[in-house]
């Protein structure tokens, strides 16, 4: 509460004093805290870090040209607190999966983990705000964490001096990385870059209480105390969902597809920060790389053939159909069977083993029929079952026990035997 608060507050409860009475009092008390050491403002106790000791993470919005539009990116800094060397990555969200890929590409970067890590109040990592530092953080931050071996640790509130060295790094690559404007094709060419100027910076950087060693030299002599993983996290975030009636699921305004049997049914979705994998029953059913826009759907043809071989007549306006890139060898195919409603149920009968034997192999059966100058369609499934089955296997051996002393020895004769006999009875 301010001092007008303070004052109203009192007056409610039948103070008749004046607002200057209470003015003068608050300064009294405020001297005399500041006088005893309690509530000294304005001054800190420096932090020293042991090497391995500790990370500390923020973001920062930066503004960036990605293919000629100016967009607003979030930048993840990640900083080892012993030697300063930082970590800079630039994604389109804030949400857990991003935190996730972050610290899966800090590690890989830095070549481990720091015992703790510093954070905020992530809104993405913290499920429940305790009292003081306490916090309930989510659980797939906790086994990633767990994975790393890392403990998290929260900061006071409003208290940004206990993770600084982040909050000063934010500034510094705000100035030398995103100044002026990055001018790039594709995230992943400006994240290139950014681990590359990272390197740079640590190599002409001074550390600040070390200066007879640049910062990279004191991260050279830190990656000894860091934690290596065994394997990367696997760092997405489940959402539970269900598959539409056209064989697709919609995330964050957007529709990716599934396999045909997985319709009408739930499906869980394995957000990443740069795809989207869809399982059903622990089984992969989908997966395409993560769209970022609004109203876009992302077709894999193959999830609609065993529909198409029901309904061969919606290859040629099926949606999922229209834009697809075929290879070489079934696009000729196609080409040579012609346009009509036989040749698209002739071609939809090659399209039909593709479920089975793979996109490569089916294109690899059309080549070698159309070296043969054919393109008929019990050609290339001969050719396609032919290549699986491969040569012959080599007759199983006989036991010994099994073989035969005497070869049976073929005699017709007994046979008119046996006429003669039945014709005599």
């Amino acid at each position: 509460m301010n001092r007008c608060q303070i004052y109203e507050a009192l007056v409610a409860q039948g103070y008749a004093g004046s607002y200057d009475a209470v003015r003068r009092y608050a300064a009294r008390w405020r001297e005399g805290r500041r006088r005893a050491g309690d509530g000294v403002t304005g001054a800190f106790v420096p932090l020293a870090f042991a090497p391995g000791e500790a990370t500390q993470f923020d973001w920062s919005e930066e503004w960036i040209v990605l293919n000629g539009t100016t967009t607003k990116v979030q930048v993840a800094h990640m900083r080892l607190c012993h030697s300063r060397m930082p970590f800079v990555r630039v994604s389109l969200r804030q949400t857990l999966e991003m935190v996730l890929d972050a610290h899966v590409r800090a590690f890989a970067f830095f070549g481990g983990a720091c015992g703790r890590g510093i954070y905020d109040t992530m809104k993405t990592a913290v499920d429940v705000v305790l009292s003081g530092k306490e916090r309930r953080f989510n659980r797939r931050f906790e086994v990633m964490c767990s994975h790393y071996l890392v403990e998290p640790v929260a900061c006071t509130p409003a208290a940004g001096w206990e993770k600084g060295q982040v909050e000063n790094q934010v500034g510094t690559m705000r100035g030398r990385f995103f100044r002026p404007r990055p001018r790039v094709s594709s995230l992943e060419e400006l994240n290139r870059w950014l681990e590359e100027s990272c390197r740079s910076w640590a190599h002409g950087a001074r550390h600040p209480e070390q200066p007879e060693r640049t910062v990279w030299e004191v991260f050279e002599a830190e990656r000894a105390a860091l934690r290596a993983a065994p394997v990367p996290f696997d760092g997405y975030r489940e959402v539970e969902t269900t598959a539409s009636r056209t064989c697709l699921v919609r995330h964050e305004r957007n529709q990716y597809s599934v396999a045909a049997y997985a319709a009408n049914g739930p499906v869980q979705l394995r957000v990443y920060a740069d795809r989207i994998v869809i399982m059903k029953d622990g089984v992969v059913i989908g997966a395409h790389a993560r769209r970022f826009g609004r109203g876009e759907v992302s077709y894999d043809p193959v999830h609609y053939i065993p529909i198409l071989v029901r309904k061969p007549g919606a290859l040629r306006n099926g949606a999922p159909f229209r834009d697809w890139r075929m290879p070489a060898g079934l696009a000729q195919v196609q080409r040579r069977l012609g346009r009509s409603d036989e040749a698209d149920r002739q071609f939809v009968r090659i399209l039909a083993a593709i479920p089975e034997h793979g996109v490569e192999a089916v294109d690899a059966a059309c080549r070698e029929a159309l070296a043969q100058n054919t393109c008929r369609p019990d050609v290339v499934l001969n050719i396609l079952h032919r290549r699986r089955d491969g040569s012959p296997e080599p007759p199983a051996a006989i036991p010994t026990h099994l073989t035969l002393a005497v070869s049976p020895r073929a005699d017709c004769a007994r046979y008119d035997a046996l006429r003669a006999a039945n014709d005599g009875g």
